[in-house]
């Protein structure tokens, strides 16, 4: 309503504008010498607007006070209307400048480049307070998980913006000001990693770049690649992080028997004289291997498929890929544990419970099951 209001307004200023500029300039004889600057057309324009500029800011005292009174309404009909003014009065002072069918008020023109001023300065202040939100937030320490509001308040800002501006001549106020609100949600997430969470800090982090990822890669806006790309980065690094996290839990304390032995080889230790110490003696090691039958280990991961389920929100929908990259993991931690065995046992005739193959079952039966 407020855009066609506008237009509405400033293309009926501009044939009055213009409709009184030409009578003044008629009636004064402010033109006197037109035919002998024919092809100074400019200049001579140059030399008639002072005095026309003068007469018209008397006869039209009020337009510019009842044009801020006006864009000051528009601006409150809607969160972030002033997107719409700034892109209406943007299109209307070029669509002036550029028409060649009539002389534009130079009055006309003075207005409103005042008013295209004041609604830079009104788009830049809705920006700016937009940011402060989202870079000030602050995030429940009982958040479960889930896309994070001013994630999705950035979203309907894009969204609104893209919508206001399809057909508006220029962008380059817009493509700066969604750098800036990426930066500060950006911003705002990474500062997650220091609070304090009841739910997995790295699990609502991977959810949330990967959400930006995904509505980034659907939008395809040219000045948020960078930030596209460092989503895809961050939601990498973070789901990473989420599934080491989690990665030594099934198989626990074998877990934390291989860590003392790796930690005994990088102290200096021979990898051969590693089984000589009591604590990583042949015979702790064969303990700790009892404790993991396949039955045991299969419910173990299942159990931790019923966390990392509890852990995500549904509308992600990344259980399958967190699965599936845990699976990975626990695959590589399995055959480093192996490679262990033979390195620092060799000779014993020493292994697990359950092989490769006996993982891959496991992994795949509690996919099927659920």
């Amino acid at each position: 309503f407020s855009e066609q209001m506008l237009e509405k307004v400033l293309k009926e200023l501009q044939p009055l504008c213009t409709a009184e500029q030409e009578f003044i300039e008629k009636f004064f004889l402010l033109n006197q010498g037109a035919a002998e600057l024919e092809e100074l057309e400019v200049s001579m324009r140059t030399v008639s607007f002072p005095p026309t500029t003068r007469l018209l800011s008397e006869i039209f005292s009020s337009l510019e006070p009842e044009m801020k009174s006006f864009l000051a309404v528009c601006n409150k009909v809607h969160p972030f209307s002033c997107l719409q003014v700034l892109v209406t009065l943007n299109d209307s002072v070029f669509e002036m400048w550029d028409s060649s069918s009539s002389l534009p008020s130079s009055f006309l023109n003075t207005v409103l480049g005042n008013m295209l001023l004041l609604a830079k300065n009104s788009f830049n202040k809705c920006i700016g307070t937009l940011c402060k939100e989202i870079k000030e937030v602050k995030v429940s320490s009982k958040v479960r998980g889930g896309i994070l509001p001013f994630v999705i308040r950035f979203e309907e800002f894009v969204n609104f913006s893209e919508e206001v501006f399809r057909s508006a001549q220029r962008q380059g106020e817009l493509d700066k000001a969604l750098v800036r609100l990426a930066g500060s949600v950006f911003s705002s997430i990474n500062s997650l990693s220091s609070a304090k969470l009841k739910a997995n800090t790295d699990m609502i982090m991977m959810e949330n770049f990967h959400h930006i990822h995904c509505f980034l890669c659907q939008k395809k806006i040219g000045c948020l690649e960078g930030k596209k790309k460092e989503a895809k980065q961050r939601y990498s690094q973070h789901l990473e992080k989420y599934v080491i996290k989690y990665l030594g839990q099934p198989l626990e304390k074998l877990n934390h028997f291989f860590e003392g032995v790796k930690a005994r080889v990088a102290q200096g230790v021979k990898e051969e004289e590693v089984s000589f110490h009591l604590a990583y003696s042949k015979q702790e090691l064969r303990k700790v291997i009892e404790k993991y039958p396949g039955k045991e280990v299969k419910r173990a991961l299942e159990t931790l498929y019923r966390k990392i389920h509890k852990d995500l929100s549904p509308e992600e929908n990344l259980l399958p890929v967190v699965w599936h990259a845990m699976e990975q993991l626990f695959i590589q931690q399995y055959q480093e544990f192996e490679d262990l065995i033979q390195r620092c046992y060799a000779g014993s005739g020493i292994t697990m419970d359950f092989t490769v193959e006996d993982l891959l079952s496991y992994f795949n039966s509690i996919t099927l099951s659920n």
